[in-house]
């Protein structure tokens, strides 16, 4: 299994790892890379099934997702890294953060699902949608979700999605559909970074704020007039807070 990945910034910084949402690429991390590669050693990939990544057949596991990025460290010969990841990717850091401990120093993790599982069919509907109907059919909800009206910059964010390999997405629901990361927080021991939106519709604030007392030590950051995207639409206020936790 191959991830599509890209190394920017100072060969001997520390390193970052950026996990992008479902139905993103790498390329989604624009906003940040500039930032956070004057004083890091930062990896962007794409999850598996999307952009350059190799795309099995699913259904995935949220252990194939975490174990791909465990096997990414490898193939790039680091130790530990920080991590952050958004949506998708904040699942992927907190199954990290209980099943890889030793990997990792430090986690930011932005509107990210801990318990999608509740939402089995929901996930189970929407792989099918797009496996029958592809991204397109999707997408215009996708972004209604992803930003607030006022903002318009979205013609690179809706072409990512409707890039996405259809199998890949779907499959990424599946294991979604499955996941439930909420009995293992108590145990996370790396500093955690979380942050939510305000109007995120997909990943409500009332579904992110409670992780803040179950994850010990967890600073808790709630980002106003902003919606699930919120790295993209809003990196005046993520890059400081993503600067400050990660040094």
């Amino acid at each position: 299994m191959q991830l599509n990945y890209e190394v920017t910034g100072p060969d001997d910084a520390p390193v970052v790892l950026l996990g992008s949402s479902l139905g993103a690429t790498q390329a989604m991390w624009a906003p940040q890379l500039e930032v956070l590669a004057q004083r890091f050693r930062v990896v962007t990939f794409d999850h598996r099934g999307h952009g350059g990544s190799d795309v099995p057949l699913g259904p995935y596991t949220i252990d194939d997702l975490g174990g791909d990025v465990v096997e990414l460290l490898n193939t790039l010969l680091v130790e530990q890294a920080s991590y952050v990841g958004i949506s998708l990717g904040g699942a992927v850091g907190l199954w990290l953060a209980q099943n890889a401990p030793d990997r990792f120093n430090r986690f930011a993790l932005i509107c990210p699902p801990a318990n999608p599982a509740e939402n089995k069919q929901m996930w189970a509907d929407r792989a099918a949608q797009v496996r029958a109907e592809g991204t397109q059919a999707i997408a215009d909800a996708t972004l209604s979700r992803w930003f607030l009206p006022e903002f318009t910059a979205t013609a690179p964010v809706r072409q990512m999605l409707l890039d996405s390999p259809d199998e890949g997405y779907a499959a990424c629901c599946e294991a979604l559909g499955s996941t439930n990361l909420l009995p293992g927080l108590s145990d996370i021991t790396a500093p955690v970074l979380l942050v939510t939106a305000e109007s995120d519709t997909s990943i409500p604030p009332e579904t992110v704020v409670p992780l803040a007392g179950q994850i010990p030590g967890a600073h808790l950051e709630i980002i106003q007039n902003a919606a699930h995207l919120v790295t993209y639409s809003h990196p005046e206020v993520i890059n400081p807070l993503l600067l400050t936790h990660l040094t």
